[in-house]
């Protein structure tokens, strides 16, 4: 390696972490602040400090966001790569690479607080001698032993030949695994202090807690003083701090803060700007956003407060990442909406009471014999209409979906078997008493937050929730609780034609992938093969047969899921016997696929050629669902054995011919 390569930094943002932590479902970890700038502002200005030019900042979404809020650095040439679809970490090595056939990469998680030297990282790489070096965290004071990863790689370009020209790819799974295979090294090395990286409100306490035991670099209006416990603390020159307050260090008080009296504030911490704790508040190793407010005799410990987020008097909050809820005008907004609604309906009743009563004399007799019953089935008829033009966009979405995805394709005749089950119980539904319930009112308005919260974070799966939550408030508006009660299992097996959340999905696909392959390695060594695995390649003598991610056996829990739930709709048996059924789906789907796995690696054996290969492998798998179907008839068989007496029981009757007696002479 050379000593005048030039250097790029690449910074990876990834996508927003739904689920793991409120606030960065909200902001990205990437711009979470630390005093006064987003932590993706401090890794940029500390790159350009230590000489670096260029940079590229990958990112998943939310490439126009981060070019908004961020002040770049004018001594850095910024670029922004913004994915459409996940490309993973060394996809975005890939794609932030130049035409530079002699650079060094810095690659940098976008979460790192504490981001150390160059110098050390080049150093560490190249006493290392590879082409990729892992940097890990130490994890004691004396960097000695080795902790987890720090979020940060450094690499030659000669890595490039190694990462697919297109796709997801990732180091970890990908990258580094190929490059062993090829023969390459890869060094780990050991940073001297702790770099901060970060994900969750806990990793992002403790780098604020090791930024402020350091060396921080803070704005000039903050000066520093002495704590009630000799440790270092920082107030603005603007901000207000109450003689009987308690401070102590390190703790950093901004601009505007204002700390009432008999308030403790036990850092490490931070006080962003226009902050105010009461009085008699109590706040323990947290940071509090710009313009958060705590109120008297509160309790803080170990949180993360949101911008302008407001807690009550006598709140207690630990360890929680408190989001900023816009509750109060929320419920504002929406008893307005009602009073106007209201008055905008009895308006229009009354001037539309004449016209109707005309409409209402010109109707034959046996129509107005049965209005009652009409006008509520023609109500549902322009419901349905409404309903199916405010969620075309998401529908044509689902049924784009059903189509392109091999996953969730089953997910199409989930609406037709709803229809099918919803016919065969009609004869009950028709005996249910029609009496609209004003809660489906709410549940509507309910469903449609859900559906805002979907489009404006982005989040499709709540968006698409909605569609079924819409349905039932609907039904619930329209027709009552009893109907409502009555189709709820209805309405719940229709959740089966939406797909799993990103989040829900990436979880589960690499252990099914993992519990494939090692299931299939298991069957064949039963059968008698010698099989070698590596990750999820399998090497049955010269033939290889890689368990795809499509192989993961997702395809055919969804199908089956959804043929399991018709059926426990469908037959009439005790609610155990069903809960039993739906219960073992799960590894009914997960044994068929385990047998596909195996036959198909069997037969790859055997046949030759791609035209046989795939037409064999297609074929499995649409056998196995057949088979499925067996496995669960045998099962609802099994239970009636188990569980069903005989209908009739034979009368064995036993008897005994009497013996002749002489006859007496």
């Amino acid at each position: 390696m050379s000593r005048n390569q030039s250097i790029k930094a690449i910074v990876l943002v990834g996508s927003r972490d739904f689920g793991r932590c409120p606030l960065t479902s909200k902001l990205p970890a990437a711009l979470w602040p630390v005093l006064g700038k987003s932590v993706l502002e401090h890794l940029l200005t500390s790159l350009a400090d230590q000489g670096i030019r260029q940079a590229a900042i990958c990112s998943n979404g939310n490439g126009s966001q981060l070019a908004t809020l961020i002040h770049a650095d004018n001594r850095l040439e910024l670029q922004y790569l913004d994915e459409m679809l996940p490309a993973g970490t060394a996809g975005c090595i890939r794609d932030a690479a130049g035409d530079e056939t002699d650079a060094l990469y810095l690659v940098f998680s976008a979460g790192i607080i504490c981001p150390p030297e160059i110098e050390v990282l080049i150093k560490a790489h190249r006493d290392g001698q590879s082409d990729l070096t892992v940097m890990f965290n130490p994890v004691n004071k004396n960097g000695k032993l080795q902790g987890e990863p720090a979020g940060i790689y450094v690499c030659e370009t000669s890595i490039l030949k190694h990462i697919p020209t297109a796709g997801y790819f990732d180091i970890k799974e990908g990258l580094i695994p190929e490059m062993l295979r090829a023969g390459k090294t890869i060094h780990a090395a050991i940073l001297p202090n702790h770099a901060g990286n970060f994900r969750d409100r806990q990793g992002y306490l403790f780098g604020i807690a090791n930024y402020l035991k350091g060396k921080p670099k803070l704005n000039s209006d903050l000066k520093a003083c002495k704590g009630d416990d000799s440790q270092a603390v920082w107030i603005s020159a603007n901000a207000k701090v109450e003689p009987e307050s308690r401070i102590c260090g390190p703790t950093v008080v901004m601009d505007g803060a204002h700390i009432s009296s008999g308030a403790v504030v036990l850092g490490p911490a931070i006080l962003g700007k226009n902050v105010t704790v009461g009085a008699d508040s109590v706040v323990v190793n947290s940071v509090l956003w710009d313009g958060a407010k705590v109120g008297s005799n509160c309790q803080i410990r170990r949180c993360v407060l949101d911008h302008n987020t407001a807690l009550r008097a006598n709140t207690v909050e630990e360890e929680k990442s408190i989001p900023f809820k816009q509750k109060r005008i929320l419920e504002r907004l929406a008893n307005q909406a009602l009073k106007v609604t209201y008055n905008k309906a009895g308006k229009m009743q009354r001037e539309l009471q004449p016209l109707f009563r005309k409409i209402n004399e010109r109707l034959p007799n046996w129509i107005q014999s049965r209005k009652t019953r009409y006008v509520h089935w023609l109500a549902g008829v322009l419901v349905l209409i409404a309903f199916l033009w405010c969620y075309k966009a998401g529908l044509a979405d689902l049924w784009n979906l059903w189509h392109r995805s091999d996953e969730y394709s089953s997910g199409l005749l989930v609406p037709f078997l709803a229809v099918y089950i919803l016919w065969s119980r009609r004869m009950a539904i028709a005996q249910c008493r029609i009496r609209p319930a004003v809660w489906g009112l709410l549940a509507f308005i309910a469903a449609q937050v859900v559906r805002v919260f979907g489009l404006f974070n982005m989040y499709s799966s709540a968006e698409r929730l909605s569609i079924v939550l819409t349905i039932a408030a609907l039904v619930l508006l329209l027709f009552g609780w009893q109907l409502l009660r009555k189709v709820s299992t209805v309405l719940l097996f229709l959740c089966l034609m939406l797909p799993w959340p990103n989040r829900v999905q990436a979880a589960v696909t690499l252990p099914l992938q993992r519990w494939a392959t090692s299931s299939a390695v298991f069957c064949l060594e039963m059968v008698g093969y010698e099989v070698i695995r590596e990750g999820n390649v399998i090497h049955i003598g010269d033939v290889r047969v890689a368990v795809a991610e499509a192989c993961n056996g997702l395809r055919m829990i969804t199908a089956f899921f959804i043929i399991s739930g018709l059926v426990v709709l469908l037959v009439r048996r005790a609610w155990w016997e069903k809960l039993v059924v739906l219960i073992s789906s799960l590894p009914i789907a997960l044994l068929c696929n385990t047998i596909r796995l195996t036959i198909t690696a069997i037969f790859f054996t055997i046949l030759e050629g791609e035209y046989w290969e795939k037409l064999f492998h297609d074929f499995g798998g649409y056998a196995m669902m057949p088979l499925a179907l067996a496995a669960m008839v045998a099962e609802l068989w099994l239970l009636t054995k188990l569980t069903t007496l005989p209908d009739k029981e034979e009368a064995i009757i036993i008897t005994r011919k009497m013996s002749e007696k002489p006859q007496r002479q």
